[in-house]
C-alpha cells in the first residue's frame, strides 16, 4: 500500500495543477459530493481558494436517488447557507434543469461564453453530470479512481465545460477507500481497509450489512461479516477456509459502486 499511496501522491500532484487550471479559468465552479455522506466529499481547501478567487461556487449533492428525498433536502438547506446548492441525480437526470438554471444565475451577465469546471472526488459522477449539462454522451464514465487525467473542453451552446480529474488531500489512506479515490485491485491487504471501511458505514447505519447482504451476515465483529460473506459469495479456499480478501475486495467494490447505501441527516454525530 505504501508504494501504491506514494505513486498516487504523484499523480495527485500533477493532477492538482489542472484542477487549478480549470478553476482559474472558469466563471462557475460545480463541486460535486456524493449524497451518501455529504460532507465527507467537501474539500474545504478548494472552497477557500474558490471564494479568494472571487469565481462562484455551486455545491452539487449528486446521487440523490440512493437516499431519501427530505436527507438530500437536509443536506441542500445546511450547505445553502455558505454556497448554492442543488440536489441531482445524474443517472436519472433528476434536478440537472435546475441546476443549469442556476449556472446561467451566476454567470456574468451577456457572457459569450459559460466556462463551468466541475470538481469532485473520484467517482462523485462528475462524468454522468456532464453528459447530462452538455447533452450528449461525450465525456466517458468510468469507475476507476484517476480516469480523468487532465482537463477536458465540452461545449453545449454558451456553455463551456472544463472536467478535471478526481483529487483530494491524502492524509489517511482509509480515506483513498472511502473515497473511491484507489482501484481495489492495488490494495495489499483489503481486509484491513474493508474492516474500517465497516465500522464507518455501521457508524451511519448499524444495519447497513444486513440490509445489503442479509442478516446471516451480519455481526458485531467486522472480520466475521467478512468470513460470513465470503462464505455467501462461495469464496472459499481449500479446507473450507473463507477468502475474507476476496470478500473485502467484494465490499470495497460495492460502496464505491453505490450498492451500499447510507444516509444521516446534518447534526447527527459519527459514532466512534
Amino acid at each position: 500500500m505504501a508504494h501504491d499511496i506514494k505513486r498516487f501522491r504523484d499523480f495527485i500532484k500533477k493532477a492538482w495543477k489542472e484542477v487549478w487550471r480549470a478553476v482559474k479559468d472558469a466563471d462557475v465552479v460545480l463541486e460535486v459530493l456524493d449524497a451518501r455522506d455529504p460532507p465527507a466529499f467537501r474539500i474545504p481547501e478548494i472552497e477557500r481558494r474558490i471564494v479568494e478567487m472571487g469565481k462562484k461556487l455551486i455545491i452539487v449533492i449528486n446521487k440523490c436517488d440512493l437516499v431519501p428525498r427530505d436527507v438530500a433536502e437536509a443536506w441542500r438547506r445546511e450547505f445553502n447557507r455558505e454556497f448554492p446548492t442543488v440536489c441531482v441525480s445524474a443517472r436519472h437526470r433528476l434536478g440537472t434543469l435546475r441546476l443549469r438554471k442556476l449556472i446561467y444565475r451566476l454567470a456574468p451577465k451577456n457572457a459569450e461564453r459559460i466556462k463551468v469546471a466541475v470538481i469532485g472526488y473520484p467517482n462523485v459522477g462528475k462524468s454522468s453530470l456532464i453528459n447530462i449539462l452538455k447533452g450528449s454522451h461525450s465525456a466517458p464514465t468510468s469507475s476507476i479512481p484517476g480516469f480523468t487525467r487532465r482537463v477536458q473542453l465540452l461545449r453545449r451552446g454558451r456553455l463551456v465545460i472544463l472536467d478535471s480529474p478526481g483529487v483530494y488531500p491524502v492524509e489517511d489512506p482509509f480515506d483513498l477507500v472511502y473515497k473511491g479515490g484507489i482501484r481495489v485491485e492495488q490494495l495489499e491487504a483489503p481486509e484491513k481497509y474493508a474492516i474500517r471501511l465497516i465500522e464507518r458505514l455501521k457508524s451511519i447505519d448499524p444495519n447497513v450489512i444486513a440490509k445489503t447482504y442479509g442478516r446471516e451476515v451480519d455481526d458485531e465483529d467486522p472480520m466475521k461479516i467478512l468470513e460470513k460473506l465470503a462464505r455467501k459469495l462461495g469464496r472459499v479456499r481449500a479446507g473450507g477456509v473463507p477468502d475474507v480478501r476476496e470478500a473485502a475486495r467484494t465490499l470495497i467494490r460495492d460502496w464505491i459502486d453505490g450498492k451500499i447505501v447510507v444516509w444521516r441527516y446534518p447534526h447527527e454525530t459519527l459514532k466512534k
